[in-house]
């Protein structure tokens, strides 16, 4: 089939908790697709995020972050990981430039020995490190690994992402174009509606509460005259004392995360927003397989 030099492929994005995959991915696209925050594990199912520019389309998948499954979430979170690297034409290998390599590291490297795919190391977060401490990076990844290429960059100032989109685009295939142009994700609406308001959560609470935290759309509908939408979502939690932590005393913390998200979810929907947030204890949720389906955390072999 004759594609006219267009180029197209599937591009998976790995690296251990926290290291920018998400902020990438929302700075290439222009709007928050994969949820962001300084907690591990926050990416948990397969965000498709789609680039596409005049000859060439990047299906993005942006994989959990790498940890040992302590819980049937967890086991989830690495299948899908596991699953994606088999399905993407190119890999990109997202480090922290600003810290040494680590044992989540060395543990994506061990996953990636075997492959044949192309794989990118990409440094990220070069505003926080010396020119010369850099380059004593890349050469200690070099040495365990033989990239494809090795691109630096800052997600969050956004120095060198044309760079690597080009880079990326170089090991493409021609193909056909697999979303129209103006798709930047496969999810829908009420998928990343859930994401973002369990985002705000995730900024608002404690370090071990995060994990426990599953959020459900359960109605969003637009006015009759197209200007308000209203939102109904349920956040969860696995205990009555944690219940307690995300609706703060007099109802402050959950007003406050409700504020904070319908910001966001008003500038992705281009209208404004109604948000009703309520909050209900599933018990051990994270260990119940068809519950976490039930919240849209999906993949064909769970």
């Amino acid at each position: 089939m004759n594609f006219n030099g267009f180029k197209s492929g599937f591009v998976s994005i790995i690296g251990r908790p926290n290291v920018g995959k998400s902020t990438f991915m929302n700075k290439v696209l222009g709007q928050k697709v994969a949820i962001m925050s300084d907690k591990p594990q926050t990416t948990r199912n397969k965000i498709q995020g789609v680039y596409t520019k005049d000859n060439a389309q990047m299906i993005f998948i942006d994989t959990p972050g790498i940890h040992k499954p302590k819980h049937q979430l967890g086991e989830h979170m690495m299948k899908v990981a596991r699953n994606t690297l088999r399905e993407t034409e190119v890999i990109l290998f997202i480090i922290n430039a600003a810290e040494e390599i680590g044992r989540g590291d060395e543990f994506i490297i061990d996953m990636l020995k075997n492959t044949k795919t192309p794989i990118i190391l990409v440094l990220n977060k070069i505003d926080l490190i010396h020119p010369d401490d850099l380059i004593k990076q890349i050469e200690v990844y070099k040495d365990k690994l033989d990239f494809s290429d090795v691109v630096p960059i800052s997600a969050l100032q956004g120095n060198n992402i044309d760079r690597l989109l080009s880079v990326i685009e170089s090991h493409l295939p021609e193909g056909p174009m697999y979303y129209p142009e103006d798709r930047i994700t496969d999810h829908p609406e009420h998928f990343i509606v859930s994401e973002l308001i369990r985002e705000k959560a995730l900024h608002k609470l404690s370090q071990e509460l995060p994990h426990a935290i599953g959020v459900e759309v359960l109605k969003m509908k637009g006015d009759d005259d197209g200007g308000k939408v209203k939102v109904e979502a349920l956040i969860y939690v696995e205990r009555e004392s944690q219940k307690g932590m995300v609706i703060g005393k007099g109802g402050k913390m959950l007003k406050e995360i409700g504020r904070e998200a319908r910001m966001d979810i008003e500038n992705l929907l281009g209208s404004k927003v109604y948000l009703e947030l309520w909050v209900k204890v599933q018990k051990d949720w994270r260990n119940k397989p068809t519950f976490i389906r039930s919240l849209g955390y999906k993949d064909e072999e769970y």
